[in-house]
């Protein structure tokens, strides 16, 4: 029998945020230098110690005069005032005004002794005889004069506690001299990875012994900064309970919160939950809600009080998902940080989803939006997600919790109650941001993995592509939620697409450097002990490869499947154009489907065996929206981007 723990009845939501909520994350208030306290929460009020200003001061380049002695004065009939000095801004006058005198003063300057108000420079003139000024206007006591404490008195409040300090609170304590202020503490948050197949950044990664870069450190840390908390990283753990135990008992220690990923499953392997019930309190153990189910809450002996634990599913997006709905909130609380500004969208469900697992789900999602007019701000930037001319159309990101790509090709998170079985297309949603920031993407696109595409969007102002291959881009096109697709091969072009335009790539075997073992095409695969690795069934390129073998089995009398049959590693396939050729470059394959561009790239050699069409279809709904036409305009000068690709040409 195994020492298999079963997960004990999955807790609601709602006593995930109890339980959160019921723990002490820290806080409390320190002093900082002004200049660090950007994005800090003020802890106490600040009342103003001096006046600002702290003199009277001109506000115009003028003349500084006793207003009484411009009463009755115009343009008709100036007053004239004889000059005795100037007065420059950073000095102390050394001249008096007295009756009929006016000294000239600078912006920013102490007003002189028995002067009362500025006259601007622009209604004065001086006299012919010299030595005096004419004022063209009346002025009363106080015009054009910034009064000592006019803008701050000294005693007044000036910033209460709970301000978040930006750059113009930052400002306004500076003009008040503050040179350390006191916010609320960041919470010390620890984060800790777990699992022996975990390498960090930077380090040599070993993918023949199962091992992968480590993501929910820098992840999380990154969220954690966000939120306003201090983000201290830890070695990852091994999957050993004595190190799980030590490491997570300093860290304990020396924080506030500690955040661990991965190790909470209920598997034999997963001892987190072993080391938290016998070196402190675990106060719940899993959660109906979907991703983030193997989630831990509890407490852990540390120093001279427990310290905070949220134990976070291994997979990066369950646990970046997880985070933000549970943890996030109660490290901005502990921080004072305010509530973040509301993030939400009102969009439609571009296509139906299904599901009905029992537990409330936080989808990711992405939008699109179908809107064509008013699509840019005075600025020339793209307006907001929905500005009034179409809907914004809401499509589920969900590659499964274990692909980090989920993280940057979604948008936001639609929570689907668990009572809730099925989405239809067209029903409305509302999708909850990943931030206020969030726009849609300029243009949306899907379909077949091109060097010369990517070279493409480069040149686009924020696009969003899925290489998901010719076919399954085609049929998200005709479903009418992309803005346009791209397609290798003849795809029939139906009312659901319009051409754009597009090139020609050459493609064939890739074979290590010099073919050494005489590769000559297809025909090589099917009778000699030839390895391949193939493209998907999506791909562009593997609907060309299946066709020329199936011409060699017309040519030879057989069936198709009789060839393929006899092809070594046919149906062994891979993602993206590049993945047969680095197959080929580690050993593992002696043929890889590929293009002429990709063997010049990695030194390899190429075995031609045709041309290929590639064309760029939009969205006939979607051609006035600025991303389509971007792209058009892209697509019809593509002649410089496929200069220096080997094998392409413009169509």
């Amino acid at each position: 029998m195994s020492d298999r723990k079963e997960f004990r009845d999955l807790a609601p939501p709602e006593a995930a945020h109890d339980a959160i909520a019921s723990l002490d994350l820290g806080g409390g208030t320190e002093i900082v230098p002004l200049r660090e306290a950007r994005g800090r929460v003020l802890a106490e009020r600040i009342d103003a110690e001096l006046d600002v200003p702290g003199f009277d001061r001109a506000s115009m380049d003028g003349y500084a005069v006793r207003a009484r002695d411009t009463f009755g004065a115009d343009e008709a009939d100036p007053a004239s005032l004889g000059l005795v000095g100037a007065v420059h801004a950073g000095e102390e006058p050394a001249v008096t005004v007295e009756g009929g005198t006016a000294a000239e003063i600078s912006t920013g300057a102490v007003m002189p002794p028995g002067a009362d108000a500025v006259v601007m420079v622009e209604k004065t003139d001086e006299a012919d005889s010299g030595g005096d000024v004419l004022v063209r206007t009346s002025l009363a006591p106080g015009d054009n004069v910034m009064l000592a404490g006019a803008d701050v008195a000294a005693g007044e409040r000036t910033l209460g506690p709970g301000t978040e300090l930006t750059p113009r609170e930052i400002g306004l304590l500076s003009a008040l001299g503050v040179e350390t202020v006191p916010v609320r503490a960041s919470p010390r948050v620890g984060i800790i990875s777990t699992g022996d197949e975990l390498v960090r950044p930077g380090e040599n990664l070993q993918s023949t012994a199962g091992q992968i870069y480590d993501v929910n450190s820098y992840t999380t840390a990154t969220a954690v900064e966000e939120a306003g908390g201090e983000a201290v990283l830890y070695p990852h753990a091994g999957d050993d309970y004595d190190e799980m135990e030590d490491l997570l008992t300093e860290a304990a220690t020396e924080c506030d919160l500690v955040l661990s990923s991965g190790s909470t499953s209920a598997s034999a392997v997963d001892v987190i939950y072993r080391v938290i019930e016998e070196r402190g309190e675990l106060l719940l153990h899993g959660v109906a809600v979907k991703p983030g189910k193997p989630m831990l809450i509890g407490r852990l002996d540390g120093g001279d009080s427990p310290s905070a634990y949220v134990g976070l599913p291994g997979y990066p997006v369950s646990a970046l998902t997880i985070f933000r709905t549970f943890v996030a909130p109660a490290i901005r609380e502990a921080a004072g940080q305010p509530e973040p500004r509301t993030a939400t969208v009102d969009g439609s469900m571009a296509v139906e989803e299904r599901y009905a697992e029992g537990r409330r789900r936080l989808m990711p999602v992405g939008l699109v939006s179908a809107g064509l007019e008013g699509q840019r701000d005075g600025g020339g930037e793209t307006a907001g997600v929905d500005d009034g001319a179409g809907d914004t159309l809401v499509y589920p990101v969900d590659k499964g919790s274990g692909a980090t790509t989920s993280l940057v090709e979604a948008d936001g998170i639609v929570e689907v109650p668990a009572e809730t079985e099925y989405l239809a297309a067209g029903e409305s949603v509302t999708v909850r941001l990943f931030s206020p920031s969030v726009r849609p993407p300029s243009l949306y696109a899907v379909g077949e993995d091109d060097p010369a595409l990517s070279r493409v969007l480069d040149d686009l102002d924020r696009p969003r592509y899925l290489s998901l291959g010719t076919r399954e881009g085609l049929r998200r096109l005709r479903n009418g939620v992309p803005d346009a697709a791209v397609a290798a091969g003849d795809p029939e072009v139906t009312a659901d697409h319009e051409a754009l335009g597009g090139w020609t790539r050459e493609w064939g075997l890739l074979v290590p450097d010099g073919n050494p073992d005489d590769v000559t095409g297809v025909s090589t695969l099917v009778d000699r002990d030839c390895r391949l690795i193939n493209r998907g069934t999506n791909s562009g390129l593997r609907t060309a490869l299946d066709d020329a073998v199936a011409a060699l089995a017309d040519e030879r009398g057989v069936a198709r499947r009789e060839l393929t049959d006899a092809i070594d590693g046919y149906e062994l396939t891979v993602k993206a154009h590049e993945s047969p050729a680095r197959k080929v470059l580690a050993g593992d394959a002696d043929a890889g489907l590929g293009l002429r561009a990709t063997a010049r790239k990695l030194e390899l050699g190429f075995v031609p065996l045709g041309e290929q069409d590639v064309r760029v279809l939009a969205n006939p709904d979607r051609t006035g929206k600025a991303g389509v036409e971007a792209l058009a305009a892209a697509v019809e000068n593509v002649e410089g981007v496929l200069a220096d690709l080997p094998g392409y040409e413009p169509a």
